[in-house]
């Protein structure tokens, strides 16, 4: 089986274009007002538009649970105050010890996003962690957290999981998405599927 890619922080349909010719399998929109990231409900419904069939449509939220648009596939919840939605949806961890206890204690979740917060920054901070905390686990792991092209084959080899994925060390600035490095972030991971 293929390991997800999922490129966070889109912020206009030029950049989510990109992706998907990439080779990303998601696409992360974040709807939390605090990020550099964020996009309102208009800018998401433009963005959504041009994502073609096949390709998962990710909704960021930060304690909260309803899709803020149609055309959603999945709902990436942030949060420990967020209640369990209806439908499709991955939990945000932080990094840390206590993973395998948040899963243990996080019924309903398809996937766990392990990230490294910091500070007010829910994600999207640039900053690794030790990937062998997210391996071995009994549960679909999605690893985010500074993965570039440089080290996602390095954090794929130390916890194997389900899912990468990768956001600020793909831009040029702040929610602009830098093409070059999602194709070569996306042929890296395929590069190291070839040889595992």
């Amino acid at each position: 089986m293929s390991v997800l890619v999922k490129i966070c922080g889109i912020t206009n349909a030029d950049d989510a274009l990109a992706a998907v010719e990439a080779g990303a399998d998601a696409l992360g929109l974040n709807f939390w007002p605090g990020s550099p990231r964020y996009v309102t409900r208009e800018r998401a419904r433009q963005i959504l538009s041009v994502i073609p069939g096949g390709v998962l449509r990710v909704g960021v939220l930060v304690d909260e649970t309803a899709a803020p648009v149609e055309g959603l596939d999945v709902l990436q919840i942030h949060g420990e105050g967020a209640q369990v939605p209806a439908g499709r949806w991955w939990r945000a961890i932080a990094a840390g010890k206590a993973i395998r206890e948040t899963i243990e204690k996080t019924p309903g979740a398809e996937a766990f996003l392990v990230d490294t917060p910091s500070g007010q920054a829910r994600g999207g901070t640039g900053r690794t962690f030790d990937w062998t905390l997210a391996a071995g686990l009994e549960a679909k792991v999605i690893l985010a957290g500074g993965l570039a092209p440089e080290n996602v084959a390095d954090a794929l080899a130390a916890a194997r999981p389900w899912g990468v994925d990768a956001c600020s060390r793909l831009e040029r600035a702040p929610g602009v998405k830098d093409h070059a490095r999602m194709r070569a972030f996306v042929r890296a991971v395929r590069e190291w599927e070839e040889r595992a």
